[in-house]
């Protein structure tokens, strides 16, 4: 078990128009109260090898932050990112996984790509909901022990994100892979059932819940 601390803090930047100023004044605001007042993401969280991490608010509320802050903990060898993994213009989604065909099937059923449409499409060419799953495969499949992902399910109807959040929690529980995943989306926390959760509202502090191991 590992134990993350994330502190970060945005500090206020100006320059302040003549515009500007007057709407401070017509909110009481000084300089010294929006520098003091400057968002700060603070969250403590311990994680084991094979725990998902599931990092839950609205949108603003810095879970982007967390989820970036977090990967900043773990050598850069050991982690991969949905965002940097590249959609290819030159093959089909079929050949962009190096396994037999058979596991490259099971792969990307996992994630709800299993139709002859999408493995004979080139990634660059999916819509934005496929082009995520797409990230989502080649990561499961990297062999990297962290995987993150910002925006997860995000933009899936909600039977797929359900399907998907299912399946990659049983592929976390298989391959002891740690996900640290984040979204705005509540409605698969039973499906993805997290052994972490982190709740992230807009006052800086983070709550954190931990799943009974027992």
């Amino acid at each position: 078990m590992a134990t993350y601390t994330v502190a970060k803090q945005f500090a206020w930047q100006g320059p302040l128009s003549e515009r500007a100023v007057r709407m401070c004044r017509m909110f009481g605001l000084t300089v010294d109260r929006l520098t003091s007042a400057a968002p700060n993401q603070r969250c403590r969280v311990r994680i084991e090898p094979g725990d998902i991490v599931y990092i839950l608010g609205p949108s603003g509320a810095g879970k982007s932050v967390l989820l970036r802050e977090l990967q900043r903990c773990v050598p850069a060898s050991d982690a991969i990112d949905l965002a940097s993994i590249e959609l290819p213009d030159d093959r089909t989604v079929i050949d962009c996984f190096d396994e037999d065909l058979v596991a490259s099937l099971q792969t990307l059923s996992l994630v709800g790509l299993g139709d002859v449409f999408s493995l004979l499409n080139r990634p660059s060419q999916l819509s934005d909901g496929q082009k995520h799953r797409f990230r989502l495969a080649r990561a499961l499949v990297s062999g990297r022990p962290f995987v993150f992902a910002d925006e997860f399910c995000s933009e899936l109807d909600r039977i797929t994100a359900a399907t998907v959040a299912f399946n990659v929690h049983r592929f976390a529980r298989r391959t002891k892979a740690t996900l640290i995943l984040a979204s705005g989306r509540d409605d698969i926390l039973i499906d993805l059932a997290p052994d972490v959760l982190i709740r992230k509202d807009f006052t800086g502090q983070a709550e954190v819940i931990y799943k009974d191991r027992a």
